[in-house]
C-alpha cells in the first residue's frame, strides 16, 4: 500500500513545491515558507499565498478572528512579528 492513493501527481506536487502544513494542540502552524537563498520578495509571496491557503481551509463553524497574529523565524531563531497590515489584500 500507499500514503496516498495517486503517487504521480503527489510526485508532481512535491516537485513543484507543494508544502503541507499542520497546526499543534495551541493551534500554532508551523512550516517552511522559504529557505537562506530567497530573496525578501519571494519569501513574501510565499507567505501571502500561505495565509491565503490557511483562510481558504477555513472551517465554516469558526467564528471570530481566524488569524490573530503571524511570526517568522528561521529554524531554531526567535520569532518576529508580521505586520498583516504590509500583506497583500487577498492575504489579509
Amino acid at each position: 500500500g500507499t500514503v496516498t492513493p495517486n503517487v504521480a501527481e503527489a510526485v508532481k506536487n512535491a516537485k513543484a513545491g507543494q508544502v503541507r502544513y499542520r497546526n499543534d494542540k495551541n493551534g500554532i502552524i508551523h512550516t517552511t515558507i522559504g529557505k537562506v537563498d530567497f530573496d525578501a520578495d519571494k519569501l513574501k509571496e510565499n507567505l501571502e499565498a500561505l495565509l491565503v491557503a490557511l483562510k481558504k481551509a477555513k472551517p465554516t463553524q469558526a467564528k471570530g478572528v481566524y488569524i490573530k497574529k503571524v511570526s517568522i523565524s528561521t529554524t531554531m531563531g526567535a520569532g518576529v512579528a508580521v505586520d498583516q497590515a504590509g500583506l497583500n489584500a487577498s492575504a489579509n
